[in-house]
């Protein structure tokens, strides 16, 4: 199994979701959250797997998600998986694009994998500006689309699943297991390394209680099985070993 990094880049968050691209060693501007973007893409059996989509953005005629596979020696055609942790815009705007009013993924040979209770939730928070409604309400109409609905199981082996809540009400996390290495991505109930040095609930989630004892819980299973933690939003470390 081989895990690499997609890294989109580091942002500035204002309290409407505005994604604004700053450099490292540049102050950020006061009143917002600081974050980096970073999909995961997961060689495993044949397979090629994309953990989240990233924000989305183009760049020169390419939108970032096809700019950084290519990087890696891809195209969207060869991956065969996207799994979804939850919809918030920086999840999935690398997901796909509008072709005048039709919607379409990057992705067409892939399985992409979404709790269906999740959609249902983000459906009924479309007022709020971390949701890209338009793609919301489009999602379903992706033909290899596919609705989980059991509360854990089995994307394919090495690979389970669990919904967890806490940063959204049915966030998924994932296990990722082969050649003896775990690893692990708890999306955005442990998306950098210092939410693992402070247990902290924090008001970005929608349930922070719920979010911060699961960390918790991870935090003191990783180093009993040597897990690996994916970090999507750490400024600096792409994963955390144990």
């Amino acid at each position: 199994m081989k895990v690499i990094p997609l890294a989109e880049g580091l942002y500035q968050v204002d309290d409407a979701k505005n994604y604004t691209p700053f450099s490292a060693g540049i102050t950020p501007a006061p009143n917002t959250l600081h974050m980096a973007i970073r999909p995961f893409l997961i060689q495993l059996d044949g397979e090629l797997i994309l953990l989240d989509t990233g924000l989305g953005n183009e760049i020169s005629k390419d939108h970032q998600i096809v700019a950084l596979l290519a990087a890696q020696g891809f195209t969207p055609n060869q991956v065969t998986k996207v799994l979804l942790s939850h919809l918030h815009k920086d999840h999935l705007g690398g997901l796909g694009y509008f072709d005048d009013a039709v919607y379409k993924t990057y992705f067409p040979n892939a399985e992409i994998f979404v709790f269906e209770q999740e959609l249902a939730f983000a459906l009924t928070q479309t007022d709020k500006p971390a949701y890209d409604k338009r793609v919301l309400k489009n999602l379903r109409t992706l033909p290899n689309i596919k609705l989980l609905t059991e509360q854990q199981g089995t994307i394919l082996p090495g690979i389970t699943y669990e919904v967890a809540g806490g940063h959204t009400s049915f966030q998924l996390v994932f296990w990722l297991k082969a050649e003896g290495q775990t690893f692990f991505y708890g999306a955005d109930n442990l998306p950098q390394k210092r939410y693992a040095d402070y247990h902290i609930a924090y008001k970005t989630d929608y349930d922070g209680k719920k979010a911060m004892n699961l960390r918790k819980q991870w935090l003191d299973q990783a180093p009993k099985e040597h897990w690996t933690i994916l970090l999507y939003h750490d400024l600096e470390l792409p994963w955390l070993k144990f």
